[in-house]
C-alpha cells in the first residue's frame, strides 16, 4: 500500500471511500489486491476500512457511510446524558427522500428515522464523538421528538430524559417553544413541561 493511499486511511480514520481511493491514485487492480492480501475490508460496496486498525472507530464509520445523518433520540439522548441506557443501534434522523437500500448492511447497526425535509434540519448542531465531527440534533429538538414518539418510547426512559432536560444548565426553554411549534408538539410541551417549570 502507497504512502498516499495509507495517509488518505489515517486521514478519515480507518475507512475510506472507493471514489476518494481512486481519487488518490489507487487502480481497481491495486484496491483488489488490498482486499486479496487483507490490508483493507469491505464494509459495504464502495466503502473499505483498514484492517490493521488498533480498534475500529465506530463513529468515524457511520460519518463515512452516512455523512448526512443527523444524530437523534436514544444516540442523542445518551450522549447528552439524558439516557444512561448504551444504545445498541446508531439512531439517525435522514430526510424521507433517502434511498433506504443504502442501511441494507450487517454492521454498523443503524436505526434510520424518516423525516419530512421541512422539519429535517430544525436544531441540528455538532458534537464531537471519539474524534469525529458528527451532526445532532441539540438538545430542545431530541426533547420535542421525544415529545411526538412518546407511545413508541420506554416510559421510564422517557421520563428521566425529560426530567435530566429540565435540570440541565444549558437548556433553552425558548429554544424549545419555538421548535414545538414548527414541530406540532406544541400542547404536548406545555401540559407535560409546563407542569415541571
Amino acid at each position: 500500500m502507497n504512502k498516499t493511499i495509507e495517509f488518505l486511511f489515517d486521514k478519515n480514520k480507518g475507512y475510506a471511500k472507493a471514489a476518494d481511493l481512486y481519487s488518490a491514485g489507487a487502480t481497481r487492480k491495486e484496491v483488489s489486491s488490498m482486499l486479496e492480501s487483507g490490508d483493507i475490508m469491505r464494509v459495504k460496496r464502495g466503502y473499505y476500512q483498514l484492517t490493521k486498525m488498533d480498534e475500529p472507530n465506530e463513529a468515524a464509520m457511520v460519518a463515512k457511510l452516512f455523512p448526512e445523518a443527523i444524530l437523534c433520540m436514544d444516540t442523542a439522548l445518551f450522549h447528552y446524558g439524558y439516557s444512561d441506557r448504551t444504545p445498541l443501534e446508531w439512531n439517525m434522523a435522514f430526510s424521507r427522500n433517502i434511498s433506504k437500500s443504502r442501511f441494507n448492511l450487517t454492521y454498523p447497526f443503524i436505526k434510520p428515522y424518516y423525516v419530512d425535509d421541512k422539519y429535517l434540519n430544525i436544531g441540528v448542531a455538532e458534537k464531537n464523538l471519539d474524534g469525529v465531527n458528527m451532526k445532532i440534533y441539540d438538545r430542545e429538538r431530541v426533547i420535542c421528538d421525544c415529545l411526538r414518539h412518546k407511545s413508541k418510547m420506554d416510559s421510564e426512559m422517557f421520563g428521566k430524559a425529560i426530567q435530566a432536560y429540565l435540570k440541565d444548565p444549558r437548556k433553552n426553554i425558548r429554544n424549545l417553544s419555538s421548535y414545538a411549534q414548527h414541530l406540532r408538539v406544541y400542547k404536548k410541551a406545555q401540559d407535560l413541561i409546563g407542569v415541571w417549570l
